[in-house]
């Protein structure tokens, strides 16, 4: 029997299967299972996954500087011989959930000045526009459990221009394009390799990995591989009982590792590698001239293997080891390493681990585990999804699952230092340090695993609605861990990212809440209340802390939209007075319908929410009604606008059409006549305020009949009236519509930029529809002009939270002036459509994500690896940012999943 199958690469396997009794056929639900025994507790087969950062070097839990000076204090040539005292960081790597140990890959080419253990980027101040990795490698596959898993690299084949790479950003500035590897020509006669490795568990703590190397060139070359494992450093810091030095040794060919919380593990390989090995220390006397702790430190497998050093223990005892191979490999040519990584007993082991099984069974799981892993996705990719799309949205989930990285931080030891090393004293008094009391010593989804690899606020939430697709489990306890009590401050701020934890992030978490609940089937109210709890003290945070006027309108500071703005939200104004923002309040007004949403379906189980309930409702009311009595609605442009008020009491409206004014689309939501019925003092209350509050009228009291010819109400910012008017300029192709969805800011503004003179200094704000020639927050964060997943997955939510009120009876031009009218529903799907254009092959085979890159749009080996891109050019759609933002931009995923579901078959 031969079963066709299809998975990461976009190739297609063939496999013979003989002899085969159903017995021995894989369960057609495996991974589902495999879910259901990780979340009951029965078998954790999340214990070990993709964990390993792939940037742990410039990261703030690293910096120890007078003046928090990250990349700098920690750059990328101390990352091979200095200790991580956070976490660690690698290429393909794995690790247990807490990092206990760590696996992953290194390279040599034989021309490189180091071994490629990790990626190489430029920091914040050396890129030309912020922060940028400069490899190509892309994560092709994972199941949610990490039962099977692949990812890819391309390694050159000649030495890596490292000093080209910053000479050449150094002399670029912002209004110049980023130079990059493939600018280089390094690629140019397909001299490199590509290097995949695929993962495959027989049991969660038994990895088989398949390293798979192809000399994509003319010639034959020589690969170095070495597959590496080390402990993490938790003996240097002098911590009470932390003293106890794990141990790995080098037996035959073969690694045995010896912890005494973790036990014994086995990284084995077939083949004939020898095994190297050094202590996962600094190397304080190359650093800074100063004894270090081991003979052999961190760097000893680099120098031994790059430059023939004796730096590696020839007795083969140490806390990292590697298994070298020389690879000889034909030109157009491949060659495969078999390995596998198990715990192989517990604490205390004594006896020999067993020799590793790398033959017959070894195979036997890996072509379970990728069969299996094609069943689950087909269960989950509708058929109506184009074989493009289908392969779009598995390596966009596969980026989020490769996203899980172990984040530890404790910010009180961090503030006072560890009993060897005292901080600067400057750092008591200066970042995050009001954030004493949060530990984190956790798996968490990163928006991008070496731009960011660290945890953001909000776009966790966004990440927990791609991930709920494949594993709501995950996903809820990903939105719960942010409001457990070491991450919530007492004053019920959730932390925004290690940069600042206490800037403020858009409250999306009750949204997400509400998002995950439902796609998990609408069951677990447990989960839901435990949200709620914590969100009452959130809510009230905001409350107290960003309506300064106690007038219901809010300001926020930037909330994650960076440089939309003429100046920075989050800094001092430039004159006296206060930013009342549209987008501030309009996040505060849908944080309201979200909480009253979740009382509603709580009260429905329990009526002591109904009290609850009641309260939100009013709460949105106060806060809908304000965005017009304060000024931020402007009739006459039919937007909404920040608005700078005086210290006199003067109202300067900032009239920059960005996406601000469109974000009170997103406070909307319906109260059904079923609803009303089931908890009358609602209604009750709802029919007093139209009664005795008149004024309120315009955001509660639209009501028209529901599919069941029952009454149900409009709860929303933005009334039936000025749904039409704001929507003519969303969907105008001169503003916000393009190709590839909705511009932040509207293209309007290219020709006519917005001006303002306050103090006596001049803001401006133009459409950019690429990257920012700000400096405001750097120089990859552009909210002026390029399409950003997140707020266009937003807006697309709210229309069809309008069709389900409306239904088929609104209809509106689109796009605007075309003379073509819509239902809201068509629209969705429309911008969906467009968004998900992005990434795929359009007529001439070409992906709008890789613009003009040659190499990218029609290279056989390159054009089917996907990368997600952290925003989008406004007009022809191509990637900018950061490149792995597989985090929001994974939203594409569910996108497809959703337009595709309901296609017809």
């Amino acid at each position: 029997m031969a079963a066709v199958v299809k998975y990461g690469d976009g190739v297609k396997d063939v496999y013979v299967i003989t002899d085969r009794s159903s017995s021995d056929a894989s369960p057609p639900d495996a991974e589902r299972l495999r879910l259901a025994q990780a979340d009951s507790g029965e078998q954790d087969w999340r214990a070990w996954g993709p964990y390993l950062s792939e940037r742990a070097w410039g990261t703030v839990r690293e910096d120890y500087s007078e003046h928090g000076t990250a990349w700098d204090y920690f750059p990328h040539d101390h990352a091979r011989s200095r200790a991580y005292r956070w976490n660690e960081d690698g290429m393909a790597g794995v690790c247990d959930d807490r990092q206990t140990f760590a696996f992953a890959l290194a390279l040599w080419n034989g021309k490189d000045p180091i071994l490629k253990e990790r990626m190489f980027g430029l920091g914040g101040d050396s890129g030309n526009h912020g922060e940028d990795v400069k490899e190509y490698w892309w994560y092709e596959d994972s199941t949610p459990t990490h039962s099977w898993m692949r990812w890819r690299y391309h390694y050159p084949q000649a030495a890596f221009p490292y000093d080209e790479l910053v000479a050449v950003n150094a002399l670029r500035g912002r209004d110049d394009t980023e130079y990059e590897l493939v600018d280089t020509g390094i690629f140019d006669e397909d001299r490199y390799w590509a290097v995949t490795v695929d993962y495959a568990k027989a049991s969660p703590t038994d990895m088989c990995m398949v390293v798979t190397v192809a000399n994509r060139g003319d010639r034959a070359a020589t690969l170095h591989v070495l597959p590496t494992l080390w402990f993490r450093n938790t003996w240097a810091w002098g911590l009470p009982g932390g003293d106890r030095i794990p141990r790995l040794t080098g037996d035959g060919t073969r690694l045995v590792g010896e912890h005494r919380v973790l036990g014994q593990l086995l990284l084995e390989g077939d083949g004939g590698p020898v095994p190297l090995l050094c202590d996962n220390d600094t190397n304080a006397e190359r650093l800074w001239g100063l004894p270090g702790r081991s003979k052999y430190p961190k760097d000893g497998i680099n120098d031994h293997v790059v430059n023939g050093a004796s730096t590696v223990n020839p007795a083969r005892e140490g806390t990292k080891g590697a298994l070298h191979y020389v690879l000889d490999v034909p030109a157009g040519g491949q060659r495969q390493i078999r390995l596998r990584l198990t715990r192989t007993a517990s604490p205390p082991a004594s006896a020999p681990p067993p020799p590793a099984d790398l033959r017959d069974g070894f195979e036997a799981v890996v072509w379970a585990r990728r069969a299996e892993a094609n069943r689950f996705f087909a269960s989950v990719i509708p058929e109506a999804a184009t074989a493009d799309e289908a392969l779009v949205a598995r390596q966009a989930i596969a980026g989020l699952m490769w996203g899980k990285q172990f984040y530890h931080f404790d910010v009180k030891r961090w503030l006072e230092g560890d009993p060897g090393s005292t901080p600067p004293a400057g750092r008591r008094h200066g970042r995050n340090s009001a954030w004493w009391h949060m530990t984190s010593f956790d798996v968490i989804s990163m928006p991008d695993p070496w731009e960011y690899p660290w945890y953001a606020a909000w776009d966790l939430a966004f990440h927990c609605v791609s991930i709920a697709r494949v594993d709501p489990g995950f996903a809820k306890d990903q939105l719960l861990l942010l409001l457990r009590e070491w991450y919530l401050h007492p004053n019920g701020q959730i932390p925004a990212y290690e940069w600042a934890f206490g800037d403020v992030n858009p409250p999306v978490h009750a949204w997400a809440a509400l998002k995950v609940f439902e796609i998990d089937g609408g069951r677990d109210f447990e989960f839901l209340a435990r949200v709620m709890h914590k969100l009452l003290l959130n809510f009230t945070w905001w409350v107290n802390r960003k309506d300064t006027g106690g007038n219901n309108v809010f300001e926020g500071g930037f909330l994650g939209l960076d440089n939309v703005g003429p100046f920075d939200r989050s800094a001092a104004l430039p004159v006296a007075g206060v930013l009342e923002q549209s987008d501030g309040t309009g996040w505060m007004a849908m944080y309201a319908l979200n909480l009253l949403d979740i009382a509603i379906v709580l009260a429905e189980h329990d009526r002591t929410w109904v009290d609850t309930a009641t309260k939100f409702f009013e709460h949105f009311a106060y806060i809908a009604a304000a965005a017009y009595e304060q000024g931020l609605w402007d009739d006459e442009d039919a937007f909404f606008y920040d608005v700078l008020r005086l210290a006199d009491g003067t109202k300067v409206p900032l009239k920059v059409r960005s996406v601000v004014g469109l974000l009170p689309l997103a406070a909307t939501t319906r109260l059904t006549a079923k609803t009303l019925h089931r908890l009358p003092e609602l209604g009750a209350r709802l029919r007093w305020f139209l009664t005795n509050r008149p004024e309120y009228a315009q955001v509660i009291g639209t009501r028209r009949l529901g599919p069941d010819g029952r009454q149900q109400r409009l709860l929303s910012m933005v009334g039936p009236e000025q749904v039409i008017r704001l929507l003519a300029r969303m969907l105008d192709s001169d503003e916000f519509l393009s190709d590839f969805g909705l511009r932040t800011l509207s293209r309007a503004h290219l020709d006519k930029p917005f001006s303002v003179t306050l103090g006596g200094q001049e803001f401006s704000v133009g459409y950019e529809p690429a990257e920012s020639t700000s400096g405001l927050f750097g120089g990859n964060s552009n909210w002026r002009g390029p399409i950003w997943m997140p707020t266009n997955f937003l807006l697309i939510s709210a229309l069809r939270d309008y069709a389900a009120f409306f239904g088929d009876d609104l209809q509106v031009e689109y796009p605007t002036r075309s003379g073509v009218k819509r239902t809201l529903d068509e629209i969705a799907d429309d911008l969906s459509a467009r968004l998900i254009s992005l990434f795929t092959q359009d007529d001439w085979g070409r992906r709008p994500i890789y613009g003009a890159a040659r190499l990218f749009q029609t290279h056989p080996d390159w054009r089917d690896l996907i990368a997600f891109p952290e925003y989008f050019h406004g007009d022809n759609g191509a990637g900018l940012g950061a490149w792995h933002q597989t985090g929001w931009t994974a939203l594409v995923a569910d996108l497809i999943l959703t337009l595709r579901r309901d296609a017809p078959g």
